[in-house]
């Protein structure tokens, strides 16, 4: 068995999983759980050879008494730690993986919550601002919730739209998701239309376009952040007197169940939405994006064709 130190084989762990597309933000959440559990044992002295069931126990109820942590949160350290472990055990740089027989006591979890098509419509179809820069700023917003409704995307995706991804002749998104997984999804008639409405705007800002440009972009031409999105969503709910605290997840779980409700069509619908146990199908399986456009015609409340 070769031997390292403890944060050598993190470092080792976090870039096999850069190499496999894992995400920034994974990597991250990977580092934090993982370095957490190994300053832990450092303090008891402890090698990482050396662990036991018991310590990672320990270690557990230590972040329960000192930083609070919940049960989604327990879960998340020990899957992180869990993970590691078993590839040092599969490196042969650990003999056994004490976090194999180690299990928490999962807490039910609750279903997102859902807003009705005819909210969502109180939304999407308010009148537009009297202000002309206002008037400018909803096209922009309306086409961001357009889309998010209409195709389901996570704000991350959303955020990362560029104008190259767009095929409005077949209407047809290329999205690059987690893992930098890349999926075709389709968007209805409304949301094309808030599109065309918003690069007619798009270009009284910025002039002509390049391919590579962010779709949604702030007054001076950057990409919007992610936080300046979620701001955006919430204040046209509010402006439209919706009482929710409305998200761009939340859009995306009403995609989800709207269609489903609609379509019955679940294998369209996880491939709408990309969702990461699909992919192993997807070797095996040829995906009919006609077909995929026409159960979405059929199904999406705003995706009727005039």
């Amino acid at each position: 068995m070769q031997q390292y130190g403890a944060m050598q084989l993190l470092s080792m762990f976090l870039k096999d999983r850069k190499i496999q597309n894992q995400s920034e933000h994974t990597l991250d959440a990977y580092f934090r759980d993982i370095s957490g559990f190994i300053d832990f044992c450092y303090e008891k002295n402890i090698e990482l050879r050396e662990v036991e069931s018991s310590d990672l126990r320990e270690y557990l109820a230590k972040k329960v008494e000192q930083d609070g942590l919940v049960s989604s949160s327990l879960q998340r350290h020990l899957t992180s730690i869990r993970q590691f472990m078993k590839w040092a055990e599969q490196g042969n740089y650990l003999e056994m993986n004490p976090a194999n027989d180690l299990q928490l006591k999962r807490q039910p979890r609750p279903l997102p919550g859902m807003i009705d098509v005819e909210t969502i419509n109180q939304i999407l179809d308010q009148k537009k601002p009297e202000k002309a820069l206002e008037q400018q700023l909803w096209f922009r917003d309306k086409a961001i919730l357009e889309l998010l409704y209409s195709s389901g995307l996570r704000l991350a995706e959303i955020q990362g739209l560029s104008i190259k991804d767009i095929d409005f002749n077949r209407m047809l998104l290329r999205i690059t998701g987690k893992g930098n997984k890349t999926r075709i999804v389709p968007f209805g008639s409304k949301a094309k239309q808030s599109l065309v409405e918003w690069l007619q705007i798009y270009r009284i800002w910025m002039g002509e376009f390049q391919c590579e440009s962010a779709v949604f972009i702030s007054q001076k031409g950057n990409a919007l952040t992610p936080r300046q999105i979620e701001n955006r969503v919430k204040l046209q709910a509010a402006r439209a007197g919706v009482n929710i605290d409305l998200h761009p997840h939340l859009l995306r779980h009403c995609f989800a169940s709207h269609m489903l409700s609609n379509s019955g069509d679940l294998r369209a619908v996880q491939e709408m939405l990309g969702h990461s146990n699909l992919t192993t199908t997807q070797i095996y399986t040829h995906v009919d994006f006609d077909h995929l456009a026409q159960v979405y015609d059929q199904a999406h409340p705003r995706a009727q064709k005039n």
